[in-house]
């Protein structure tokens, strides 16, 4: 996994935390009045999986857009801290940078504000994009579309990327949205979660045949190689085009955030298929990855190490 080189394309985001604490309500409206005492910033969307790619060991460069502000150079700084290699396109005014503002107090969330323009991004913008894509293909082992609905994943930007990447033999995996489900014809593997797997095919995922139904539904919906389907603490669920599905209980031991677990999940999918790993196994690794994750507080990364650590207490 450490020889690989992930290309992660999608919608990048900036994810800003402003931490404090209530003590009254205002007397402009009945809504509390928080007094901020710090300010983090952190890495969403593509840019979060790229992070997790360079914290498992591989090799990483993000390909999405920012706009032209405060917001995407914090970004850019961002991806290079960990050592993403950057292959951002800036967007002309209007289109900002992506941003989405938690008011957190005494460890709650009071309010979410996002700035954006989730509209398709412009010829010009779509142009460059592949135009870096094309570029920087031929260095990569796997290929992931980090998909939030912000305007960067196309019908003409992944026209052109699945085929280019297949002809190269890369494994493409997406973590899709619903409304997109055509977008990814032809692509190796989609990661819906059980709501989105739910939504796409209106079955009520209650027992595991329903859950198999709807696997097999995606696949015929999307013409993918196989669909994973991840469900929070009952594990996931593997649906190959080319043999049975594969029922996968959770790894975690403790569930403290689920935040970014799907990043981590993709991510280490990426890795594991680009050094050549069989689905299943796959599948398996991202499993205990995404345990790693959820045992710890906030948006969370999985090293190398704590992987492995889980794999041997869980086959010991």
């Amino acid at each position: 996994m450490r020889r690989q080189r992930v290309l992660v394309v999608g919608d990048v985001m900036l994810d800003e935390f402003l931490w404090g604490s209530v003590s009254r309500l205002s007397p402009e409206a009945p809504v509390p009045v928080v007094r901020v005492a710090r300010q983090s910033f952190h890495l969403g969307g593509a840019a979060n999986v790229a992070a997790n790619v360079r914290a498992l060991g591989g090799q990483a460069v993000a390909v999405g857009v920012v706009g032209d502000d405060e917001a995407g150079r914090r970004l850019r700084a961002a991806l290079d801290a960990p050592g993403v290699e950057d292959g951002l396109v800036v967007a002309p005014e209007p289109r900002p940078t992506t941003v989405k503002t938690r008011i957190i107090a005494h460890h709650q969330q009071v309010v979410r504000a996002d700035r954006e323009l989730a509209e398709d991004v412009p010829a010009e913008v779509e142009d460059a994009l592949l135009e870096r894509l094309r570029a920087l293909l031929p260095s990569c082992t796997a290929v992931v579309v980090s998909d939030y609905q912000k305007g960067v994943v196309t019908r003409g930007l992944m026209k052109v990327l699945v085929p280019l990447a297949r002809r190269r033999g890369l494994p493409v995996l997406v973590d899709p949205k619903v409304r997109h489900f055509t977008l990814y014809r032809r692509a190796t593997l989609v990661t819906p979660n059980q709501q989105e797997a739910e939504q796409a095919t209106g079955l009520a995922i209650r027992d595991d045949d329903a859950l198999r139904a709807a696997g097999q539904r995606i696949l015929r919906q999307v013409g993918c190689e196989a669909v994973l389907i991840t469900r929070g603490e009952q594990g996931m669920a593997l649906f190959p085009r080319q043999g049975r599905p594969v029922l996968i209980p959770t790894a975690a031991r403790q569930v403290y955030d689920v935040t970014g677990a799907g990043d981590t999940v993709i991510a280490t999918l990426a890795l594991s298929l680009g050094a050549g790993a069989a689905l299943a196994a796959a599948a398996v690794l991202a499993n205990h990855a995404a345990g790693v994750v959820v045992g710890k507080l906030g948006t969370a990364t999985a090293a190398p190490d704590e992987v492995l650590a889980a794999l041997e207490a869980h086959s010991g």
